[in-house]
């Protein structure tokens, strides 16, 4: 009589799952299409999915929010206030610049001025790359259903900042050759097309030809801006989920936008839209009274800080798409291994060498 000593493990093993189900429903339906259906989610279905991942997981949202995203709110409120009041002083020193000998104290407030700006935007960009990192880190780990703790969320950060530094400093480049070579070609036909009227006050034909011209490449330089700021967000996201930084994330993020092209514009526009009326409130704030203008600086708070968190969850799930609409499926396990690395607690195989070994084994 043989002895059903592989029942109990069993039975252990099936409650073992079940629980686990129970304990996680939402890392298996929070992004609920399936890889070949992600590259159908048009322009509003990517905001609809990125609405309900912050739903679905907000107290992490909450806590990054809070020790990230408000602080650089914080500073970007600060900087402006204290920009304000150093430019108000200037002005009113030179006004009496004239009637006064000259003075130091202009000059030591505009030195103070530029060190004010120069800190806050070292600091200010030190914060953004932490926050890029940290929420894509928290996509990326809702989409392969890890586990996700603040303080695991914390420890990835500045593992992952260095990557996106490095993409940081390299479309830097890029785009500080495109603007200076875009002035030139500005500036070279005002230099010898233009031939000033004499007499007269309407433009001449020269005048007009080169404000033409002028206008067409100021057009381009803006819509090349806009492209160029489009590539390095995605590459942004690219850095964090794949192993390629710079340069490579920034072909990389070139290559994934094709086809995707008016999504992507679309994302950039609304996004920094809903960023201008914020800004034109902030700078109006000192013309209102007290109450008001705590009240209404409160309230452009709240709304930067939800916009910068929502705009970084619409970039990773729109990179998500972008995988899906170019056939790049994307292994969930090796995710999860990348993604491990960070903590430094997985040394992942190659990838190539886990795919040889399934098929050996089927």
């Amino acid at each position: 009589m043989t002895k059903p000593f592989h029942s109990t493990p069993i039975l252990i093993h099936t409650s073992y799952i079940i629980q686990i189900q129970k304990k996680m429903p939402f890392q298996i339906k929070t992004i609920e299409n399936e890889q070949e259906d992600l590259q159908f989610l048009g322009f509003f279905s990517i905001f609809k999915e990125s609405f309900k991942i912050i739903l679905t997981w907000p107290k992490i949202f909450i806590q990054i929010t809070l020790s990230l995203i408000l602080p650089q709110s914080f500073l970007f409120l600060a900087n402006n206030w204290i920009s304000k009041l150093l430019l108000t002083k200037i002005h009113q020193n030179d006004t009496y610049k004239v009637a006064s000998p000259p003075s130091h104290s202009v000059h030591s407030e505009w030195i103070s001025y530029w060190l004010i700006k120069a800190v806050y935007v070292i600091f200010s960009m030190v914060l953004s790359l932490f926050i890029i990192s940290a929420v894509v880190y928290i996509v990326a780990c809702i989409y392969t259903g890890k586990d996700i703790a603040f303080k695991k969320v914390m420890s990835v950060v500045p593992k992952v900042w260095k990557q996106l530094m490095v993409t940081f400093l390299c479309n830097f480049c890029i785009m500080f050759t495109y603007l200076c070579i875009l002035s030139l070609v500005i500036v070279l036909p005002i230099i010898f097309f233009y031939k000033p009227e004499r007499g007269g006050r309407h433009l001449g034909t020269s005048q007009i030809g080169v404000l033409v011209i002028v206008l067409l490449i100021s057009t381009l330089l803006i819509l090349g801006f806009f492209y160029i700021t489009m590539i390095w967000q995605l590459a942004n996201v690219v850095s964090v989920m794949e192993k390629s930084c710079g340069f490579k994330a920034l072909k990389k993020s070139k290559k994934l936008i094709k086809g995707k092209m008016g999504t992507s514009f679309g994302i950039f526009l609304v996004t920094n839209l809903f960023a201008i009326p914020i800004l034109i409130l902030i700078e109006k704030l000192a013309r209102f009274g007290i109450l008001v203008g705590i009240c209404l600086g409160v309230l452009s708070l709240v709304l930067w800080t939800f916009f910068t968190l929502f705009g970084l969850v619409v970039q990773t799930v729109f990179y998500l798409v972008c995988k899906s609409y170019h056939h790049e499926s994307i292994d969930k396990s090796l995710l999860s291994d990348h993604l491990d690395v960070y903590l430094a607690e997985y040394v992942p195989l190659k990838s190539e060498g886990i795919h040889l070994e399934t098929l050996h084994h089927v």
